[in-house]
């Protein structure tokens, strides 16, 4: 009975992380499809419509990367920037505007946040360190001095934070990429690197 237990607990090890996440990406996939549903009538008695899976998925995916392609050809284009500054100047929609944009931009952008991992020594007296990512050098425009560094140290099991400015003493560099360091924090360091 032990054993058939331990199999079956090594069974769950298997099949668990697979099973969510297939789950999970099938869900995205369903509900971003659903988002344009595609009806094509259909000459077939007792049936007006058939719905086509993927299509509405393949028209957002390519109605993006043509924007993307617009936005990148003619970033300089007067009506990207005017809709721009439209977009900047509502108080509201100026917030979620340029908070998702740079969030978007840490990840995809050219100029990419999370790439600079380090350990940051967070009490000295018990030598408690966190991991992070140093996403911005100079906090002088804050009012501290330039041996104080931004770091965002991510939770583990979520994709929330929280920033700490620290002392550039208390941050040490590790040498390896932001993805893997970001997969063994939100993993909660089971994830090897």
């Amino acid at each position: 009975m032990r054993r058939i237990i331990n199999y079956f607990l090594q069974g769950l090890l298997f099949v668990v992380p697979i099973a969510v996440t297939l789950y999970v990406l099938i869900r995205s996939i369903l509900w971003i499809d659903g988002l344009l549903p595609f009806q094509v009538p259909v000459k077939i008695p007792g049936l007006n419509q058939i719905e086509i899976p993927g299509l509405g998925l393949l028209v957002i995916f390519l109605v993006i990367s043509f924007i993307g392609f617009l936005g990148s050809r003619y970033i300089r284009n007067p009506f990207f920037a005017y809709l721009e500054k439209l977009v900047e100047k509502a108080p509201l929609t100026k917030l979620i505007y340029s908070s998702v944009k740079d969030l978007i931009n840490a990840f995809v952008g050219e100029k990419k946040s999370f790439n600079h991992p380090v350990m940051v020594l967070v009490q000295k007296d018990s030598q408690l360190h966190r991991i992070g990512f140093i996403t911005k050098e100079d906090v002088t425009e804050l009012g501290m001095t330039k041996e104080m560094v931004a770091v965002y140290l991510p939770f583990s099991y979520g994709f929330n934070g929280q920033l700490v400015i620290v002392p550039r003493e208390n941050v040490k560099m590790i040498d390896a990429s932001g993805t893997d360091m970001m997969k063994f924090i939100i993993s909660g360091g089971v994830t090897e690197i």
